[in-house]
């Protein structure tokens, strides 16, 4: 399976395992829960994986690779320890608490979540000291003499022998314990992540050109030659802070993340040429509805390459303007939460409503449970509420007008950005109908476009004429999409 089908697997699992009957008891027991086995090559995602699924459970997690351990910080370090047995003493050996159960421990301290995630990684690659103790881990969910907490759920990753040569194959009695899920290389799923996370898009726009690409692990004369989707991921970071600061980008910095010397070339070659293509093009123009008859004459002689990369170009400009937009609709949505709970509770002071909200992101802060983008979104929000200075000797409907005062205009900025946006849409759609009729380019368009999950729920809640057209055309949202997508290639 792809990563996202075991992404899904793994959140059911989690679910499952952590659902209960009306005693309060586990639906299933401790003993019956058994760990999950992650097999599939570096850098495809895994361990992203379980950070999203604990997000979204809202359940901790406690993540090791196991390769950095030795036995003791595993098991514990022993101590003499003297006990009596039919009246007699004996010296008997026993083990302190194992770092990774404290872990689990100190991690339920300090957010308050009871139930999470204990994520292992390179589990199949550990020394012949540790093995063992691996075995004994799956098999009896235990490290040394201490259990990890019930309410913990046991995932491990591990790579295919091909990948490592420190690799050890799992015996039939750990294999009968355990549920083994292997994943394979997607590019078409990962692009949806990297489409959210908001890769660069010079390397989506590549890598559309040039899917085969996207993974490749090989043994050439030189050495291991690999390209892996954590390589594109850390690139396309550094590509953003280089273009910010005015670094230069060199085929050896490419190099340095996509460590085959053939794609990192052709990475870099195409890397200027898309540069070139975003200063031609002029896209705020394109999204503006400001485009010139020279622009459509030189894409009806272009080749393919350079199509796909002003389609991309266009896509990355309306993905960045729906970002702006939906960073003001949530601070907007959660501003008005605020206000709409001092409504109800209006004989608590407005200063003590701002306390209980701090409190609030706190607490979600402690427990772990907020994106970057939603504590962003708090610190926006609280930084306007505590700026809001409500006379306490008004009467209390006086001084609710008087706190609102501040979201009104906060909630007419997002309407503004909100109103602007749809007509960029708009722009971009009549520009890709006009340059490309109905050829791939716009099956590629519509089909990445509507991967991101902001503008999916933009074009959900407005009523969008062109795109509506297309919608349909293309079959957005079904099997058919995804193969029209497969066959623009």
């Amino acid at each position: 399976m792809n990563i996202l089908q075991a992404k899904n697997e793994i959140k059911n699992t989690v679910q499952a395992y952590l659902s209960k009957n009306s005693f309060g008891e586990y639906e299933i027991e401790s003993k019956n829960q058994r760990p999950l086995l992650l097999i599939g090559p570096p850098g495809i995602g895994k361990t992203q994986i379980m950070e999203q699924i604990s997000k979204e459970c809202q359940i901790g997690l406690v993540s090791y690779t196991i390769t950095h351990h030795t036995r003791q910080s595993a098991v514990g370090l022993p101590f003499i320890q003297e006990k009596e047995f039919q009246g007699k003493t004996y010296s008997i050996t026993e083990y302190t608490m194992s770092e990774i159960i404290a872990s689990v421990y100190s991690k339920m301290e300090e957010t308050g979540l009871k139930e999470g995630i204990l994520f292992i990684d390179e589990i199949n690659c550990v020394s012949e000291t540790l093995a063992p103790t691996m075995l004994q881990f799956l098999q009896n969910k235990t490290f040394g003499n201490q259990k990890v907490p019930a309410g913990w759920i046991i995932v491990a990753a591990g790579n295919p022998s091909e990948y490592n040569k420190s690799v050890r194959d799992f015996d039939v009695v750990t294999m009968d314990r355990i549920r083994y899920i292997h994943v394979e290389t997607d590019y078409y799923v990962w692009k949806e992540y990297a489409i959210s996370k908001h890769i660069h898009p010079m390397i989506l726009s590549y890598l559309e050109l040039k899917p085969n690409n996207f993974y490749t692990v090989s043994t050439s004369v030189d050495g291991m030659e690999f390209v892996t989707a954590r390589g594109w991921e850390d690139l396309s970071y550094l590509l953003y802070s280089y273009e910010k600061m005015l670094l230069e980008i060199s085929q050896d910095t490419i190099y340095e993340y996509l460590h085959h010397e053939d794609i990192a070339e052709d990475v870099f070659a195409y890397y200027l040429v898309y540069k070139k293509y975003q200063d031609d093009y002029g896209i705020d123009d394109i999204l503006n509805g400001n485009v010139s008859s020279s622009i459509y004459a030189r894409l009806f002689n272009a080749d393919f390459d350079e199509r796909v990369s002003v389609v991309n170009l266009v896509m990355d400009g309306l993905l960045r303007q729906v970002n702006i937009y939906s960073f003001e609709k949530h601070c907007t949505d959660l501003w008005f939460g605020f206000l709409k709970n001092y409504r109800n509770h209006m004989d608590v002071s407005y200063v003590d409503h701002v306390k209980e909200f701090i409190a609030l992101y706190h607490d979600k802060l402690q427990a772990e449970l907020l994106s970057d983008a939603q504590k962003h979104e708090y610190e926006f929000v609280l930084e306007q509420i505590q700026k809001v200075n409500v006379d306490a000797s008004l009467d209390s409907k006086s001084r609710f007008d008087c706190s609102t005062k501040p979201f009104f205009k906060q909630k007419e900025n997002m309407e503004s950005i909100e109103s602007d946006l749809k007509l960029q849409i708009e722009n971009a759609f009549e520009f890709m109908e006009s340059a490309f009729k109905n050829g791939q380019e716009m099956t590629i368009f519509v089909t990445n476009l509507i991967m991101s999950a902001e503008m999916a729920l933009y074009l959900s809640s407005h009523t969008i004429g062109i795109y509506e057209k297309y919608k349909q055309v293309l079959l957005i949202g079904s099997q058919k999409a995804r193969l029209l997508d497969e066959l623009a290639h």
